[in-house]
């Protein structure tokens, strides 16, 4: 069951996890085997509960707790043997937690889910795909989390199949990419893709080709196909590469793939900001229909 308890004092050590400790604690101190990661705002927790995410404890100002209510009982009624604290605190409270008003809800601390195998969750698509065309997007180093966040509500809302991280990349669950996401994080199926920063790309590459993926990477380079070429959406199986923000994909990761794909310009602009290039990318290679296929019922179908 979900228990209410209201808070007085932000010393209390309940408050750890929201108050005190870092993302990095966050993910190794608490739950060592799993972690634990923040989301923040009424969406974005009800997003996190329908995927089938598990709640540690909610955290909310007092004038939230009737908007709550039903989801607690929604919550008790799916899973009658959990038994978790929501912590009730007065407003001026939480914006002295914060640092603003909490005019977007509250917080909830949810233990992180395991990652698939990179290889099961490339054929999990495969299968899932029936037949289309299957879309993934690898991000390489990136390292600003809105853009991160940004890119994964672009995904959900472009018919993005799924999208793979790589070992330099920023966490996708980190407290800022979840919510400027908007809770898509946890609806596009993603999982991390090769093992070390010193043998990436090629473990990455190589789990993809073993797939049967086509690896694109958008960068300027001569050779390089417009996005409108019409053969593009003819691959069956495409893994579109976006780099880092300022120097982009890396020379090896280019070499690499199969092909280079740039978006054609105007007024000597020579790239975008990598979030608004991969909405770019995606409105135009990835089918335009809903993406319920693999989401459904709060569950990755």
């Amino acid at each position: 069951m979900v228990q209410v308890q209201y808070i007085a004092d932000l010393g209390d050590s309940r408050l750890d996890a929201y108050a005190r400790l870092t993302e990095r604690q966050l993910r190794s101190v608490l739950e060592p085997e799993k972690g634990i990661f923040i989301a923040e705002s009424a969406k974005v927790i009800e997003r996190a509960l329908a995927a089938g995410l598990e709640p540690v404890s909610f955290l909310m100002g007092e004038r939230w707790l009737e908007q709550f209510t039903p989801v607690f009982h929604d919550l008790e009624v799916e899973c009658p043997g959990l038994d978790v604290p929501a912590f009730i605190a007065p407003m001026e409270l939480m914006e002295e937690l914060t640092g603003f008003n909490v005019t977007r809800g509250a917080l909830a601390a949810f233990r992180r889910p395991a990652m698939p195998d990179a290889r099961a969750f490339l054929d999990g698509l495969v299968a899932r795909a029936d037949g289309r065309p299957v879309r993934v997007c690898v991000l390489e180093g990136i390292v600003d989390h809105t853009n991160v966040g940004a890119i994964f509500r672009s995904a959900a809302a472009l018919n993005v199949d799924g999208i793979l991280v790589s070992p330099t990349c920023c966490d996708p669950l980190y407290r800022r990419a979840v919510r400027v996401s908007m809770g898509t994080v946890f609806q596009v199926p993603w999982t991390r893709l090769g093992t070390t920063a010193r043998a990436w790309p090629a473990d990455g590459l190589s789990v993809l080709h073993e797939a049967g993926f086509s690896c694109a990477a958008m960068a300027l380079a001569d050779d390089s196909r417009s996005l409108d070429d019409p053969s593009l959406v003819e691959i069956d199986r495409l893994a579109l590469f976006m780099g880092t923000e300022g120097d982009g994909l890396s020379a090896r990761t280019i070499e690499g793939c199969d092909l280079t794909i740039r978006i054609p310009m105007a007024r000597g602009v020579d790239s975008l900001n990598v979030a608004a290039a991969s909405a770019v990318a995606f409105w135009q290679l990835c089918p335009h229909a809903t993406n319920s296929y693999h989401y459904q019922h709060g569950r990755y179908a």
